[in-house]
């Protein structure tokens, strides 16, 4: 699968039932997801098979998310962080 349709298929995934996330996780996915390595393109993507308000809950800081997750729950935290008004 090429390039594209990877970001593509990543983005549709990234569409959630919960506003909040949808707004977060589109946001990222347009316009961080093609530029991470790929390991950090398959943590997103295993990220998006969880259910909405565990990915909330991690966002949060109410809970950890497990190991493999950290890392892309980080760079979403820190992208969240950076768009907040101050």
């Amino acid at each position: 699968m090429n390039e594209d349709k990877h970001h593509d298929r990543a983005l549709w995934r990234s569409r959630r039932g919960m506003l909040e996330l949808d707004i977060l996780l589109v946001a990222f996915a347009r316009e961080r997801y093609p530029q991470l390595a790929p390991g950090e393109q398959g943590a997103y993507l295993e990220l998006l098979a969880c259910d909405d308000w565990q990915i909330w809950d991690w966002l949060q800081g109410r809970t950890q998310p497990p190991p493999a997750l950290a890392g892309i729950v980080a760079l979403l935290k820190a992208g969240t962080e950076e768009s907040a008004p101050p």
